[in-house]
């Protein structure tokens, strides 16, 4: 059996949307419209006949209405293998007519969860009908079809128009599979909310999680392997970038998500007080700034790893004008993200066909709560988003010298940027701009080291005659195991340290920056980054 002429189906939907011309179009094809509450009352608002739940099944609804399908009659209709003797022969002794089509969705549990609802209003957007109706549905989709969403009743209207009223197996299949997905996001949703809102745990005795397919890439990180984009299937109010706007260039790659997320995760540090400009390489910031004007914190974002920053990911944290924009497209740049750009940017932006120019509606929370994964052979690594921010209370200046108020805002700028570079991180800054990073070393010194040698070289290719690490701030986003990292910083001219302390050999540390007359604070709070 292939093709199935719909006669009769049963609508019963939350969201409204689309409802009245799909009522139409069964309509036009002959079918019987059977529908429960608010939906029967949405069809005949548009004109068309409807035969009540309660008329079908002989029962009224009840209890609130949280009764009116769960009935033989509804459940009958929709199980009965229709060429098997005896479900026929049962269909005929019970008289329970077969439902050929059913359109459902669910109570908005996620809607009235994320407005912030009591309990008892939560418990009672679980939907206990519906479900049941879409999973009967689809486990008999060889004869019956089911359809959850409001974006297929155009494909469910030319299925009908192009098989004379009926559907064929293929379309039924294809709307099952995507009906038990939306039942395992819903359930899913509901067994979070229980064990992680109403039951207070913080790792979940079951870690459930729906996403839907946004997009296949191109490829993933290398040609040989494929890549795909996912959202959270409950959606939610988030600001990322699978929310925002391409407004130009070429297809998003796997590594252009990578990059310009990490690029998004560290602009979003800096708020909105001051421009700030982050530009990123494989994930690592190779320049990150802070000024008067964007286009300020360009220039001196740029001007710490311009070699680098080649074919790198631009954020800023205040929307683009046609200054910056063109200081941005002097070099290549792989993607720009922003909230915003007036017309003058996108003018220029529209000359560099293939730079992907993404608008986001706004920055999201540099402190937003959450559980990253992190798959293994053999499971998951679970934990906290590093949400870490640091307050006064948590600095302790550990050295007979004091850092300077310069010093200190250069710190805990240095240790903003430290807490988004793969670890071993080591980041000089001054006066709100970074004068160098070393990323990614198995050892601190050598990666204290490497961004010297890059501060070194900015300060020969544009004849500043020393390199910026002299008088700057250094940041080590874990604690220095020996004093050779803390001296390598020393000798590339850094006048104050911020770390976690935290070493069995802390002493000798601070011996060390005590004889080189620096200043060194402690934190108390790790940041790696792997």
């Amino acid at each position: 059996m292939t093709d199935v002429t719909i006669k009769r189906a049963l609508l019963s939907v939350s969201d409204k949307t689309g409802l009245g011309e799909l009522g139409r179009a069964l309509a036009n094809h002959g079918v019987e419209l059977v529908s429960t509450g608010g939906t029967a009352a949405a069809l005949r608002d548009v004109g068309l006949v409807v035969r009540d739940i309660s008329d079908l099944t002989g029962f009224p609804e009840m209890m609130d209405g949280r009764v009116k399908t769960l009935h033989p009659k509804v459940h009958g209709g929709l199980l009965a293998v229709r060429d098997d003797p005896a479900h026929a022969a049962a269909m005929v002794e019970h008289d329970i007519g077969a439902i050929d089509l059913v359109v459902v969705n669910l109570y908005p549990f996620a809607a009235t969860v994320a407005k912030g609802a009591g309990r008892e209003e939560v418990i009672e957007n679980i939907d206990i009908g519906g479900p049941s109706m879409v999973r009967s549905a689809a486990k008999n989709h060889r004869y019956v079809t089911i359809v959850t969403d409001p974006a297929d009743y155009a494909k469910l209207i030319s299925a009908l128009e192009q098989n004379g009223g009926a559907t064929n197996l293929d379309f039924r299949t294809a709307m099952a599979a995507k009906a038990y997905a939306a039942t395992a996001a819903y359930d899913a949703a509901i067994a979070h909310w229980f064990s992680v809102t109403d039951q207070q745990n913080h790792f979940p005795p079951m870690l459930l999680s729906a996403n839907k397919l946004v997009t296949t890439l191109r490829y993933g990180e290398n040609p040989h392997q494929s890549a795909a984009l996912y959202v959270p299937a409950q959606g939610g109010q988030v600001n990322g970038l699978p929310q925002a706007r391409q407004m130009q260039g070429k297809e998003l790659s796997y590594n252009n998500y990578n990059d310009a997320n990490a690029a998004l995760e560290l602009i979003a540090e800096f708020g909105t007080d001051e421009p700030a400009v982050v530009i990123v390489k494989h994930a690592n910031p190779c320049g990150v700034a802070v000024a008067s004007t964007p286009i300020e914190a360009w220039r001196a974002a740029l001007a710490c790893d311009s070699v680098s920053a080649f074919g790198g990911i631009v954020a800023l944290n205040r929307a683009l004008d046609g200054p910056t924009a063109e200081a941005i497209c002097e070099i290549f740049t792989e993607v720009v993200v922003a909230p915003g750009a007036n017309e003058a940017a996108l003018a220029v932006f529209a000359r560099k066909k293939n730079l992907r120019l993404l608008l986001i509606d706004k920055l999201p929370s540099g402190n937003r709560t959450g559980l990253v994964t992190v798959p293994i052979v053999g499971g998951l690594l679970v934990q906290d988003r590093d949400n870490g921010m640091l307050t006064d209370e948590m600095l302790h200046v550990v050295t007979k010298r004091q850092p300077t108020p310069q010093e200190l805002a250069d710190c805990r700028f240095a240790w903003t940027v430290a807490k988004h570079v793969k670890s071993n991180a080591i980041v000089y800054a001054r006066e709100g701009i970074t004068a160098g990073i070393g990323a990614g070393q198995m050892n601190r010194r050598d990666s204290a080291r490497i961004a010297a040698v890059k501060a070194q070289e900015a300060a020969e290719t544009h004849g500043w005659g020393a390199p910026r690490t002299v008088g700057s701030a250094v940041a080590s986003d874990a604690f220095f195991p020996f004093a050779d990292g803390l001296m390598a910083a020393v000798e590339a001219g850094a006048t104050a340290v911020i770390q976690p302390g935290g070493s069995i050999r802390d002493d000798e540390v601070i011996a060390a920056a005590d004889a080189a007359g620096i200043a060194m604070v402690f934190t108390g709070m790790r940041h790696f980054r792997h």
